[in-house]
């Protein structure tokens, strides 16, 4: 390995492996210069092999047409002869394939020799959570072989690449579940924003995002909030400071609550300020420090119509008129806004009182409200 990289390289080399799984093409960097170092065609890495159902997911080194990655996927990874190698042994095809057998493959008759690709170096990485990752480095026919000197290179960077894979499995899983709760969140109409250590805004959702653009009883200056009336905000301010405070010196969650007036008249705005708790090795500046939630009554529940009707067992109808009923609307509007009469409207709501085993209105847009159609 000496006579092929330097430390200093190498050590780059190993960095941009590990910053590879917060890149927006994951290994990118990585994997251009690994094509660079060896003197190769291209390198392929395969984080998802393809199969007769899903698409395989793969990162390609500059200059890899789209079109030959599409064919791969769709049609020429079910004749690659070069697959399933041995776990985390670095092998070349000439190992692995008969020169005789590689050449009179459809494979590389239909597939690789157009591109000029002969041969090829590469590992199998199956970890234990389940990912199969393949890596391969290819050359052209006129190119030298791969030999000793090239596998003992990219067999240094074997264990490393693995410990990539599975942080970035990990972060992956992460972002999913933060977006399943964000979306949650955002279901049930509740603005959320997160504040750093110096209560500056971090991240906010849809629901905050539209109520900050309508400078209705919030609004952003500076990157920090202002809302209400100026003693609205002094109380606001307040609030967030004493949350900070206990974050700081890792009391349990404090929760405040504070009613903000709307300049356009419409009804409070609902807030509620709590500290994050830090988990045990939190570091560094713009960690979550704060998190402020705002309930707006003036928003509409937008539980889907089929997902209500499956739960309570309702007719369309009863659907409609149980949807606006939860809205707000009283059952003489809700008549006018669907076109039926009071006593049409009475006898759905009876029978969904009936379905649902309440017996007064409040009780029913409750029940509704809390259902988990509102997830949906």
């Amino acid at each position: 390995m000496q006579q092929c990289l330097s430390l200093d390289t190498f050590s780059d080399l190993i960095g941009n492996l590990y910053q590879g799984p917060l890149e927006t093409i994951p290994w990118a960097t990585f994997l251009n210069q690994l094509n660079v170092h060896l003197h190769s065609k291209y390198v392929t890495f395969i984080l998802r092999p393809p199969s007769a159902h899903v698409d395989g997911l793969m990162v390609n080194t500059t200059g890899t047409s789209t079109e030959a990655t599409a064919s791969y996927n769709t049609h020429f990874f079910s004749l690659d002869p070069f697959v399933d190698l041995p776990n985390r042994q670095v092998v070349t095809l000439a190992e692995f394939v008969s020169n005789d057998d590689w050449q009179n493959s459809e494979f590389y008759k239909n597939f690789l020799e157009p591109v000029d690709v002969f041969h090829i170096l590469g590992a199998d990485i199956n970890t234990v959570d389940g990912a199969q990752c393949r890596i391969r480095i290819s050359r052209g026919r006129d190119d030298k072989a791969f030999g000793a000197e090239e596998k003992a290179l990219l067999t240094h960077f074997i264990p490393h690449l693995e410990r990539s894979i599975k942080i970035h499995m990990q972060l992956n899983r992460i972002e999913a579940e933060r977006n399943l709760y964000a979306g949650a969140v955002n279901q049930m109409a509740v603005g959320t924003i997160i504040l750093d250590e110096a209560g500056k805004v971090l991240q906010t959702n849809q629901v905050a995002d539209r109520l900050i653009q309508e400078k209705d009883g919030i609004k952003l200056v500076n990157d920090g909030l202002q809302v209400g009336t100026a003693r609205d905000t002094q109380e606001f301010r307040r609030l967030v400071k004493q949350s900070l405070l206990s974050q700081k010196s890792g009391n349990p969650s404090v929760v405040e609550a504070l009613r903000v007036q709307r300049p356009s008249g419409k009804a409070d705005l609902g807030i509620i300020v709590r500290s994050v708790p830090l988990s045990d090795w939190s570091e560094g500046k713009q960690c979550p420090t704060v998190v402020i939630f705002i309930s707006d009554p003036e928003q509409q529940s937008t539980a889907p119509q089929d997902i209500v009707r499956a739960l309570f067992d309702f007719t369309p109808a009863e659907t409609q008129l149980a949807m606006l009923l939860a809205n707000g609307l009283t059952l003489d509007e809700a008549s006018e806004e669907l076109g039926i009469s009071r006593n049409t409207s009475r006898a759905h709501l009876r029978s969904t009182f009936s379905k649902t085993g309440v017996t007064r209105q409040t009780m029913l847009v409750r029940l509704i409200l809390r259902s988990v159609a509102t997830l949906g």
